[in-house]
């Protein structure tokens, strides 16, 4: 029997069904967290934080002793954090990331749960559920919840924030006198004034995350709604830009005061001029991509939803572009505002991002949390009333956790033994080279500074230094009395270290991409 919202019974209307969901989507996010850090990223970001772990300072981030000014601190603060709380290694590096990802979920969780969902056809409940599982098992999201880099720790307070205008802007459509205030979902919504404060303080997080671009894209999405919706804003949120701006930088200052007192001028000009402006204005740190990059990087991000995501963008296109007006009923009101917010919130970050000069696939994260609002809109009426589809959309969220999981145990291992030198240098370590200078000949290993901290040879500016032939590893040796090396070469130019006259080698091991050697000076 089909109740007045939608419901028919169906297993998946069950509390006890979504508490074990839950229970499974923390534990997958949680899983297998400790292997080895890979790609360049990982490895410097955590060794930065345990830097400033070491030392005690939370202020001035630092890579091999040398000040390091790329990003902000919060992604170094909840690892630090994590290495108080279990230890300097791999699952404490990625931790925060988990939190960060399980709180972006939470978010739009949140968000789920306070809409009219009853008027999209579903109970507010099941509509809440549902946005978060899809959001939880799409690939975007679970892949750089497991990374410890800052693109899902930008996209957590990005989506705290918008999702807190949002229920303000909507507390205010509902407020009591308005047109739908006889349609006031049962669901209560926070006061406007707390979900207000909400938007600017998770602004001021988000600047803490990233950078400038934590005030841009609130600030440019919530402008764009209003121009989608052709509306005026209201005469509370035009007052709170003044004392909501204040709360931000209040929030962001938690950091960047103490920095720039520290660091001075030096600060401003590398992270704001040189990671900000000409990170985004040039190719200066070689990310160059075409202009459409992001558009088939995003949809893939929403993996396994993609065809909804195709078959709700659809439907979203054509009510932005008709413009028809609302029908009386809240149902038509709703999904309208809930569409087009989503739609802002969509095209600010891929417009932006598109014209940048550099571009990497989690610069457009954050623009996919609007996405699966989408898709679930879509879903929700694809299966709210055919129990065969609710299974359905079900099985392929468990599917997929299934496939993760398996991955995890299967096959990520092997790829991150191939990519990260943890092994290499661990071997090295256990013949009796635990304090052996660490040279790169040929190529840079990135993921050394984790593994191989405070041992790597650097330039002047502290940059890994690369050499080139045995004659520049004998130098080093030289210039260290003698004592014996550890040389990080690709597997194919091994052969000159370990052939060359000038250098008594001896080969430790490899993995896929480099081949780890003990050098010193040959003795005729």
């Amino acid at each position: 029997m089909k109740s007045d919202n939608g419901e028919d019974g169906h297993w998946t209307n069950s509390r006890t069904f979504w508490v074990i969901a839950a229970v499974v989507i923390v534990a997958v996010y949680l899983f297998g967290l400790t292997i080895p850090l890979i790609g360049p990223d990982e490895p410097r970001y955590a060794q930065v934080a345990r830097e400033m772990f070491e030392r005690g300072d939370w202020v001035t981030p630092t890579l091999g002793g040398y000040d390091w000014f790329e990003k902000p601190a919060l992604l170094y603060w909840l690892q630090i954090a994590s290495y108080n709380i279990f230890g300097v290694s791999e699952f404490a590096a990625r931790f925060g990331s988990a939190l960060f990802g399980l709180g972006t979920i939470a978010s739009l969780w949140v968000l789920g749960r306070n809409v009219a969902a009853d008027k999209i056809g579903n109970s507010a409940d099941y509509f809440g559920n549902l946005l978060a599982l899809i959001s939880a098992s799409s690939i975007g999201i679970i892949v750089f919840s497991r990374g410890a880099s800052f693109d899902i720790i930008l996209t957590f307070p990005i989506t705290a924030s918008l999702v807190s205008f949002y229920l303000f802007d909507r507390a205010e459509t509902r407020s009591p006198g308005s047109v739908d205030s006889a349609h006031r979902s049962p669901r209560s919504f926070p006061t406007g004034s707390v979900a207000l404060a909400g938007f600017y303080f998770f602004i001021g997080i988000a600047i803490l995350a990233k950078g400038l671009v934590g005030i841009v894209f609130p600030f440019a999405i919530v402008t764009f709604y209003h121009l989608l919706s052709w509306k005026m804003p209201s005469r509370m949120l035009i007052l709170s830009v003044f004392w909501g701006t204040l709360l931000s930088v209040l929030v962001a200052s938690a950091w960047y005061l103490p920095m720039y007192l520290t660091n001075g001028w030096k600060f401003v000009d590398e992270f704001f001029i040189q990671h900000h402006f000409q990170r985004y204005t040039s190719n200066k740190y070689f990310h160059p991509q075409p202009f459409y990059f992001f558009l088939w990087v995003l949809p893939l991000m929403t993996i396994p939803w993609l065809p909804f995501l195709f078959a709700g963008l659809w439907t979203s296109v054509r009510e932005v572009i008709s413009r028809k007006e609302a029908k009386t009923q809240s149902a038509e009101t709703e999904i309208r505002s809930l569409r087009l917010f989503a739609f802002a919130w969509l095209l600010v970050p891929l417009v932006f991002f598109s014209f940048s000069g550099s571009k990497l696939p989690g610069y457009i994260l954050p623009a996919l949390p609007p996405c699966l609002i989408i898709i679930t809109i879509y879903v929700s009426r694809f299966a709210v009333r055919d129990g065969k589809r609710r299974s359905l959309i079900v099985g392929l969220s468990a599917a997929t956790f299934a496939v993760i999981v398996g991955l995890l145990i299967f096959a990520l291992p092997k790829f991150a033994d191939d990519d990260s030198v943890k092994r290499l240098i661990s071997e090295a370590d256990a013949r009796g080279f635990r304090n052996a200078e660490v040279l790169s000949q040929h190529a840079i290993s990135h993921n050394a500074e984790f593994y191989a901290a405070g041992r790597l040879l650097r330039s002047p500016d502290g940059k890994q230094m690369r050499l080139y032939t045995p004659a520049e590893i004998l130098d080093e040796i030289r210039r260290r009395g003698g004592e014996t090396v550890l040389v990080l070469v690709p597997n194919e130019w091994a052969h000159q270290t370990l052939e060359s006259p000038l250098l008594a080698a001896e080969f430790i091991t490899k993995n896929g991409e480099h081949s780890i050697i003990a050098a010193s000076e040959h003795q005729p």
